[in-house]
């Protein structure tokens, strides 16, 4: 079993090196080749599991550190809550590869060129194999390794097309977070010469008062990776990238693993203050309002998405907020988002792709009746709507249904403040969505809606294999937050 998880890691890590030295059209057949060699290890991986989905073992140590009583560095857990975030990673990731084949082409109306193709597949399979690494990392020295592997993954891809808009947007995201990643440092330094130990559960050991100041620090760096508030605004400015990477970097990748951060810390650690857990809840929900206000002032797709996205982070951290207060329903129905949002969020951002490289935009405006020339996108669009939206049997339903019981089952003046705003946004963002599925795909064919060109095999098969994800994932989801020892 531990050679499959190695050779997980170690399929996109040692494909990214390949791809990144070879010409354009064999980097997209060994991306190809590397991210179906780690779905299949992971199919392997996940068959061979026991029931408990518990797995553990370190096998590089430092010797320099053992002298002061902790030498683990390097070796895998897999747990439910790391095979939520696995999942996610290697599935979507398989899948954005499939998808880059067509997207980026010349045959792309938004961006008609194959330039720095080589150079996309390098970066993304390292993404790829980064974040893999973040979700099987055993200890928090080896998560913060990865973690910043993720940040200079995501400021190389966002600057993909190297135009002044995407230089300045990969900068900033490197920049704010980074900064946010000074955190982690910090606080993995002081944990250390406190308790001897990297380990997730080592933050029980501090004396209370040094326990808040470092979750707060973890909490900082988590709000600057997952685009929270006051660290947001790096999100919407990243759709200057390809889609390919806004797909991966909105529903799996970087800002998955600052919500995961938290998740982790949060289970391991169960001596956490209850002012904590409605910290945590509180930024959540102020973000998703602030979000939710945003929405109606975008008319690009990808950058409604993008707020979105914030807004979706914030259930999860919502979820890990009423845990840390003591629901056990709120924490499943936070760390299932991760998945259930994955889906619906990657369908979405594929299918805003599509638009953008059949038509040509992704402004809102200039386009509607879009149904009429593009049937499989607009059903695709709807589903992934709905998925996000919570409409059942999609995904986003069931983690909304476990938030919303999460707070009432916690009850008290916090409970049921942090509720009103959670259904306040969760019928705006309906409301609103719903309205622009109507502009962009019914009624009229506007001009672009009229042009627009037939998709490729491989964008259209993407499209079709997320749709069940949908459907699929909520019923995983449920199953491994059902198995997190909360």
């Amino acid at each position: 079993m531990g050679t499959l998880i190695v050779l997980m890691l170690l399929f996109p890590a040692l494909g990214a090196v390949l791809a990144g030295l070879t010409k354009k059209k064999l980097s997209s057949g060994i991306a190809l080749i590397a991210v179906t060699m780690m779905l299949v290890t992971a199919i392997l991986l996940v068959a061979q599991l026991s029931p408990n989905y518990f797995v553990r073992n370190v096998f590089i140590e430092m010797i320099w550190l053992k002298v002061s009583g902790a030498g683990e560095l390097f070796g895998y857990q897999i747990d439910s809550l790391s095979l939520l975030l696995l999942l996610v990673v290697v599935v979507l990731g398989f899948l954005n590869i499939i998808y880059g084949l067509g997207y980026l082409s010349k045959g792309n109306r938004e961006h008609s060129s194959e330039e720095g193709k080589e150079r996309h597949s390098f970066w993304m399979l390292l993404f790829i194999a980064s974040m893999i690494g973040v979700a099987i990392s055993p200890n928090l020295l080896q998560l913060y390794v990865f973690w910043e592997m993720t940040t200079l993954c995501s400021w190389a891809l966002i600057s993909h097309y190297r135009n002044a808009d995407s230089l300045r947007a990969g900068f900033k995201a490197l920049i704010m977070t980074f900064s946010g990643g000074l955190f982690f440092a910090i606080a993995l330094v002081i944990l250390f010469v406190n308790t001897k130990s990297f380990d997730f559960s080592a933050i029980s050991e501090l004396s209370p008062h040094l326990r808040g100041w470092m979750f707060f620090f973890f909490l900082i760096a988590a709000w600057a990776k997952s685009a929270q508030i006051p660290f947001f605004t790096w999100l919407p400015d990243a759709m200057a990238a390809p889609t390919t990477v806004s797909m991966y970097l909105h529903a799996a990748a970087m800002v998955k693993a600052g919500v995961f951060l938290i998740a982790r810390i949060g289970l391991a650690n169960s001596v956490l203050s209850f002012g904590s857990g409605l910290l945590v809840s509180t930024m959540a929900v102020i973000t998703m309002l602030v979000s939710l206000f945003l929405f109606f002032y975008q008319d690009d797709l990808k950058r409604l998405l993008a707020y979105s996205t914030i807004a979706h982070l914030s259930y999860v951290l919502l979820g890990v907020g009423l845990g840390i207060m003591g629901s056990k329903a709120g924490f499943s129905g936070g760390v299932m988002h991760i998945m259930n949002h994955g889906v619906g969020k990657g369908l979405l951002f594929l299918c805003v792709g599509a638009i953008a490289y059949t038509t040509g935009t992704r402004s809102i405006k200039q386009l509607s009746g879009l149904a009429k020339s593009a049937p499989l996108v607009s059903i695709a669009f709807f589903v992934g709507m709905f998925a996000i939206l919570g409409v059942p049997p999609f995904s986003g339903f069931w983690s909304k249904f476990y938030l919303l019981i999460g707070a009432i089952d916690l009850g008290g003046a916090a409970g049921y403040l942090l509720l009103i705003p959670f259904v306040l946004e969760i019928v705006v963002a309906f409301a609103w969505f719903l309205h622009v599925g109507h502009k962009v795909f019914l009624g009229e064919a506007s001009e672009a809606a009229t042009g627009a060109v037939k998709l490729p095999f491989s964008m259209s098969f993407a499209l079709v294999v997320m749709m069940i994800l949908t459907v699929v994932a909520p019923f995983i989801a449920l199953s491994l937050a059902n198995k997190i020892g909360f």
